[in-house]
């Protein structure tokens, strides 16, 4: 089995190859043991710290549990894991297997799992053992299911990982697999309805790596890595396992939810040299009381977002704040990670940047023609990392998959010296006085207001059935909500957007409804 070598990866990240006999797993665990990375720190959980070799004798020893099991090729294994050891081990054992993991998001109900179950054929689920009480009273029912593993725990009459793995091999033999074989699936995280089973390949996620992680965040063996994103997510798989293992760095995974608390407590232990996270969770940072000082986090060099836009505001005030800039950028599970982003040297807050290297995007109309400069277009990227489908979705994967190139269902304008300025989601767009109104572009502004903690502008009709904003409004701690508060937000937003653009109406919520991801679910408030 061929792994991607230094030297194939050469100098010019577009140019990337992958062969023909290829499997991803092996390819990400055996270039740091050629390397002689072994003894060398791969991952840091709550449980432990693990090395390249061991992390290599888990992935080895996974692959055997699900042999053992008579787990085929190609067959779906459903993981619904927290970001410990166990998420890596088992995705990449199973990949080496030849099977094909599944990534669930961890913060679903019983039905989303029993969908996904279904939807998926899984014959195998693994799950963390906080995560069981979800699955206990659906598994039985599923038709293709026959084994149920419980990491980190156990459950009567089912399987523990750890048992399993303490009695299987070592040592293993890689599937004989292609680049072009279904490698894993991520199911997409449902900001805009029902998920959708998104199948990648085994060239996949090493060209996020070659053509994001290492030209743009400049990654090395050197980092230490720390995702606020979970694995599940494609950003946090990038962030937290292709990335690191693609140059032998170290990785901090934490269980808990990414709180401001727990955040800050792996920010102080471990220094971590990059930290990914999104708009909302660098918010609810810079307002909490603890938020470090600059000069407690040492090492941090790089910090990263994506999930949706970054308001000009809250990067101007992190960047005070750290002294590092957030290279804010715009990725999907379509497309596995980020494809335009900001770079080193050349941030623009209020903009997403630039392509990445081995990407082309362009902006359409809707009858998919070239919007004029300066024209809202719908969003359309080619690239390398593009998914093959969305499982049993014939209709939408041939709306979204067009050829060479993926409907990402977001708009945007691009300035006239290159950077591309985030409008918002297709579905999300309002058409205002037969005018489009982007809801970021009231939300940056909103953002920038000292009361608000966060906001969210959804359209909604007047007593006429016309279209016009409204804003959710959160606010910051100790602040109080109240008719005079929203008629100066409303002033606020007419003083610096043309006056057609102010939401008519501000609602106060305690919290806006948000996929575990941190999306905001625009489509709950609508």
């Amino acid at each position: 089995m061929v792994q991607l070598s230094q030297v194939d990866r050469g100098i010019s990240p577009p140019n990337v190859t992958i062969p023909r006999e290829y499997n991803a797993a092996y390819d990400l665990i055996g270039r740091n043991l050629q390397a002689g990375r072994g003894d060398k720190l791969a991952y840091i959980d709550d449980r432990g710290q693990y090395t390249y070799a061991e992390l290599s004798r888990r992935a080895n020893r996974f692959a055997n549990v699900l042999g053992s099991l008579g787990v085929r090729r190609e067959e779906r294994v459903l993981l619904c894991l927290l970001d410990t050891i166990d998420f890596p081990v088992c995705l990449l054992g199973g990949i080496l297997a030849g099977a094909v993991p599944v990534a669930a998001n961890t913060l679903l109900t019983t039905t989303d799992y029993d969908y996904m179950l279904r939807d998926s054929g899984a014959s195998t689920l693994v799950v963390s053992h906080l995560l069981w009480p979800h699955f206990a009273e659906i598994v039985d029912a599923i038709p293709t299911l026959k084994h149920v593993i419980i990491s980190d725990g156990e459950a009567l009459g089912r399987y523990s990982l750890a048992s399993l793995m303490a009695a299987a091999s070592s040592d293993f033999t890689v599937a004989d697999t292609c680049s072009d074989e279904t490698c894993f699936w991520l199911y997409s995280s449902g900001s805009t309805g029902k998920p959708k089973g998104t199948v990648h390949l085994h060239s996949n996620l090493i060209q996020t790596a070659e053509l994001y992680a290492i030209p743009t965040l400049g990654i090395n063996e050197k980092d230490v890595v720390f995702s606020a994103a979970k694995l599940f997510f494609a950003y946090g798989l990038g962030n937290g396992l292709t990335f690191p293992l693609s140059v032998g760095a170290t990785t901090v995974l934490m269980g808990e939810r990414p709180t401001p608390e727990a955040v800050f407590k792996r920010l102080r232990e471990h220094q971590p040299s990059i930290f990914g996270g999104v708009p909302t969770l660098y918010a609810s940072m810079l307002a909490h009381p603890d938020c470090p000082r600059g000069d407690e986090l040492r090492n941090l060099r790089c910090c990263t977002s994506a999930g949706e836009a970054l308001p000009e505001d809250i990067g101007n005030r992190w960047s005070r704040h750290f002294g590092v800039d957030i290279l804010d950028g715009i990725g999907s599970t379509e497309m596995l990670h980020i494809f335009i982003s900001n770079h080193f040297g050349d941030v623009r807050y209020g903009t997403t940047g630039k392509p990445c290297a081995g990407y082309r995007v362009r902006l359409v109309d809707p009858e998919g023609l070239p919007v004029a400069p300066g024209e809202i277009g719908e969003l359309e990227i080619s690239g390398p990392s593009m998914a093959f489908c969305y499982w049993n979705n014939v209709s939408k994967s041939r709306s979204t998959f067009r050829g060479e190139w993926m409907h990402c269902g977001d708009k945007y304008t691009q300035t006239a010296d290159g950077y591309y300025v985030y409008a918002g989601r297709s579905d999300d767009m309002l058409k205002v006085g037969g005018i489009y109104v982007s809801p970021t572009e009231v939300e940056s502004v909103l953002i920038s207001h000292p009361d608000i903690l966060e906001v969210a502008v959804v359209g909604s009709k007047d007593d006429e059935g016309l279209v016009k904003p409204r804003a959710f409004v959160v606010l910051k701690p100790g602040r109080q909500a109240s008719a005079t508060l929203a008629d100066d937000l409303k002033a606020f937003v007419k003083e610096r957007l043309a006056p057609y653009k102010y939401p008519r109406w501000i609602e106060f919520i305690d919290e806006l409804p948000k996929t575990a991801t941190g999306k905001i679910q625009r489509f709950k408030l609508r």
